[in-house]
């Protein structure tokens, strides 16, 4: 009996042992097999999407195509949703996750968010030029559109609208309401609007693009297991970041994709160059 528990125990040591060999040789094992497999969105265009001939291409996509170049290794791509992407990572199908997460202290518990962020979604407003409207102080009693569930609309409320937001389960309808006058403005991530707006110019020619400052954005992050956060991959891919930053790679993107940069990020680049 001792002896079975003796060698059951050596076996699972031998077994600790090799899965955190395994987990600090991440860096390792992605330039020995020579491929970075990085899991990316293809809903959530301009981050990530599928062009005409069914390639995936975004914002991200180029993020995760510059990581690979640095390593000299070939790069692939494993669609992932907001359902499943943490679970991908943690079961080992990607190497890291480079696609649209926004982070809050249970994510951080699941994964291994890397420092620095590379991203924030804000809050902005399209609204229409003849409302006048120019920050929050013109919005009391005004009809705003709006999402459900979306973390800034009860402070929006309560302090400015002084009443209550129309909120829609879609982007669709509330750009619907919106366009057909129910609504004075669309309260949305000012990243999706500032798309928006420069890619469906027409559409949108009666509304101006109205930043929120006063709302702290929402920021996003890359994230390897957990076990790698602190470990060589981890480390690594947060000296990318610093560089993204630093020479202006983001930037770069975000405009060639979005057509314009958000203030977070114009914020960032600027710290980053001191």
């Amino acid at each position: 009996m001792q002896h079975r528990i003796f060698v059951s125990l050596c076996a699972a040591i031998m077994a600790i042992m090799a899965c955190a060999g395994a987990v600090a040789g991440t860096l390792e094992d992605v330039k020995k097999k020579g491929v970075l497999v990085v899991g990316v969105k293809t809903d959530y265009p301009p981050w990530g999407s599928r062009d005409q001939a069914g390639n995936i291409v975004g914002m991200e996509p180029d993020m995760a195509a510059d990581l690979a170049k640095r390593l000299g290794v070939k790069l692939e791509m494993v669609p992932v949703l907001s359902s499943n992407r943490m679970q991908f990572l943690q079961q080992g199908r990607t190497d890291v996750m480079i696609a649209t997460m926004s982070i809050n202290d249970e994510r951080r518990k699941a994964v291994g968010v890397v420092e620095p962020l590379y991203y924030a979604s804000g809050v902005a407003m399209l609204a229409r030029k003849s409302a006048k409207i120019q920050g929050l102080a013109q919005l009391k009693g005004r009809k705003i559109c709006a999402l459900q569930g979306a973390y800034y609309n009860r402070e929006v409320s309560e302090r400015w609208v002084q009443g209550e937001l129309v909120a829609f389960r879609g982007v669709t309808e509330g750009e619907q309401a919106t366009l057909s006058g129910q609504c004075e403005a669309f309260l949305y991530d000012d990243a999706i609007l500032i798309f928006k707006k420069a890619s469906e110019p027409d559409k949108w020619r009666d509304f101006d693009l109205v930043t929120i400052p006063d709302i702290a954005p929402l920021p996003w992050g890359i994230a390897v297991r957990t076990e790698d956060r602190d470990a060589e991959w981890g480390k690594y891919v947060s000296g990318v970041i610093v560089n993204w930053h630093r020479s202006g790679l983001l930037m770069e993107l975000e405009k060639k994709w979005l057509g314009a940069n958000t203030p977070w990020l114009t914020e960032m680049n600027g710290k980053a160059g001191k």
